[in-house]
This record gives structure tokens, C-alpha cells and sequence, in this order.
């Protein structure tokens, strides 16, 4: 099920999102839609890279050399 959230932007973001859809075929509430969706997908992978960092420092994960990652998969 679909929510509807209203917010308040500048006139100047307003026409920039409308500009953008225009040039996609998007009205200005599908592209905001899909601009946010992106931005969510970004801060999830960022939390996922962090995380990952994480247990490499913390020595629970290691990093591969190219070398190590391939050894033994061509055979």
C-alpha cells in the first residue's frame, strides 16, 4: 500500500525536480519518488560498506587479493 507524505521544498528544488522529470517523462511527484528511493538505496549501501569495514577491522572478515578470490575457481 502506497503512503502519500507531503513536505515543503524551495520553489527553486521544486523547479529542478520538474525540469529533471520533464527531461524523463515523470511528473514532478514521480521523479521526487524516485530520487528519494535512490538516496534511501545509497545510505543502505553505505550502512552495508560500513558494516563490512567493521569486520574487517575488527578481524572477523578478511580482505582478498584478486589472486586469493580466483585461485582455484578456474579449475
Amino acid at each position: 500500500m502506497n503512503k502519500r507524505v507531503a513536505i515543503e521544498i524551495p520553489e527553486e528544488m521544486y523547479r529542478r525536480i520538474s525540469l529533471y522529470g520533464d527531461l524523463i517523462g515523470l511528473d514532478a511527484d514521480d521523479y521526487a519518488t524516485m530520487a528519494l528511493a535512490r538516496h534511501l538505496e545509497d545510505l543502505q549501501d553505505a550502512a552495508a560498506a560500513e558494516a563490512a569495514m567493521k569486520r574487517i577491522r575488527s578481524g572477523e572478515d578478511r580482505v582478498l587479493s584478486s589472486q586469493e578470490f580466483w585461485r582455484g575457481l578456474d579449475d
